[in-house]
């Protein structure tokens, strides 16, 4: 891990997104509630939370950092869901890795919701595609 000892505790936030694309079918049945494994935008949105609060568990040189809020944003879009994660905490370094966390996990228990939905006559999935996972904005207040 970088040494972090002569650093200030400020305030931290971070903003990612990413988005899955879906078939236009997956999408209807995702508007109307009717994925048979539950409310899909309120599972990611949980398992984003989850996520962020475990990214030291999961990338080995991360130091655990103590959150104070993760919000999580979960947009249906014609062509797919759009996830962001807005990530805050008072420390002494940035909270970026835990927003993307937050959101791949969240875009991921998309796809494990979905994938009944998904899958071609072969059992395979043509067109689902994770994109554009990135952070947005990260911002130090001194």
């Amino acid at each position: 891990m970088v040494d972090i000892s002569n650093k200030e505790v400020v305030l931290r936030e971070a903003l990612a997104e990413g988005f899955i694309k879906l078939r236009p079918e997956t999408i209807q049945l995702v508007r109307e509630g009717k994925i048979e494994k539950g409310d899909v935008i309120t599972i990611a949105k949980t398992a984003g939370i989850l996520a962020a609060k475990r990214t030291p568990d999961l990338l080995p040189l991360c130091h655990p950092i103590p959150l104070e809020k993760v919000e999580m944003e979960v947009l249906v879009e014609d062509e797919g869901i759009r996830v962001r994660s807005k990530v805050m905490a008072h420390y002494k370094t940035g909270v970026e890795m835990e927003a993307l966390t937050s959101v791949s996990v969240a875009l991921l228990t998309i796809w494990d919701m979905v994938k009944k939905y998904e899958k071609d006559e072969r059992g395979q999935y043509p067109s689902t595609t994770i994109t554009d996972v990135k952070v947005i904005n990260k911002i130090k207040v001194s």
